[in-house]
C-alpha cells in the first residue's frame, strides 16, 4: 500500500511537470551546455583590450602535424598525385621500420607481406584481383593518393594514419615493389 501511494504521487509530480508551457522558457538544469559562451579563437582578447596567446590546456592533442591534401578524388587527381607529390622525409632505416609496422597492421591482410597480392583475405577468397606492386605503375605520388582515397576495393587509411604514417608506409611500400622485380 506504502509503494502504491509512493508511485501514485511520482506520477502525478511527473504529470505536473510535464504538462507545463512549452513555449515559455524552461528551468535549464546547466545553461552553460544549453547555451555556449560565444569564443572567438583567432581574436581572444583580455580584460584590458589586449590580444592575448593562451597557451593550449595540458593534455590536449596537437594538431601541428595536419597538413592539407588538396587533389581531388578523380582520374586526374590521380595523374596529378602520381606526376607532382614526392615525400617530404628522408629513406632511412627509421621511417623504413614504422613503415613496415604500420603495413603489418594495414595492409598486409590484403596485399601479403611481400606486396605480391597474396594476403590472407586473398587467400581465403574474400576479396579477389588484389594487385601485385610489381605489376603496377606506382611511385610515392600514386600510393601516397591511394592510401588518402583508396581505389577500387580498397577504402580509405587517410583516417587511422598521420600524415607522416601515411609517407612511411609508401617509403615501405615502394621497398617492397623493389624487392618483386
Amino acid at each position: 500500500m506504502n509503494s502504491l501511494k509512493i508511485f501514485l504521487t511520482l506520477l502525478v509530480v511527473t504529470s505536473i511537470i510535464s504538462c507545463n508551457d512549452k513555449r515559455k522558457s524552461q528551468v535549464q538544469y546547466m545553461p552553460d551546455m544549453y547555451v555556449s559562451v560565444a569564443y572567438d579563437a583567432n581574436g581572444v582578447t583580455s580584460a584590458g583590450g589586449v590580444p592575448v596567446n593562451r597557451k593550449p590546456v595540458a593534455g590536449t592533442v596537437s594538431r601541428s602535424g595536419i597538413v592539407a591534401y588538396d587533389i581531388a578524388d578523380t582520374n586526374e587527381g590521380y595523374e596529378k598525385a602520381k606526376a607532382e607529390l614526392k615525400n617530404p622525409f628522408v629513406t632511412n632505416e627509421k621511417n623504413l621500420a614504422k613503415g613496415k609496422e604500420l603495413y603489418n597492421i594495414y595492409c598486409v591482410a590484403c596485399h601479403g607481406k611481400k606486396g605480391d597480392g597474396n594476403g590472407i583475405l586473398s587467400q581465403r577468397d574474400k576479396f579477389n584481383g588484389i594487385p601485385n606492386y610489381k605489376d603496377r605503375d606506382l611511385n610515392a605520388g600514386n600510393i601516397y593518393h591511394v592510401i588518402m582515397y583508396g581505389k577500387n576495393l580498397m577504402g580509405s587509411h587517410a583516417s587511422q594514419l598521420r600524415y607522416k604514417e601515411r609517407w612511411q608506409v609508401v617509403q615501405y611500400v615502394e621497398k617492397l615493389r623493389s624487392e618483386l622485380k
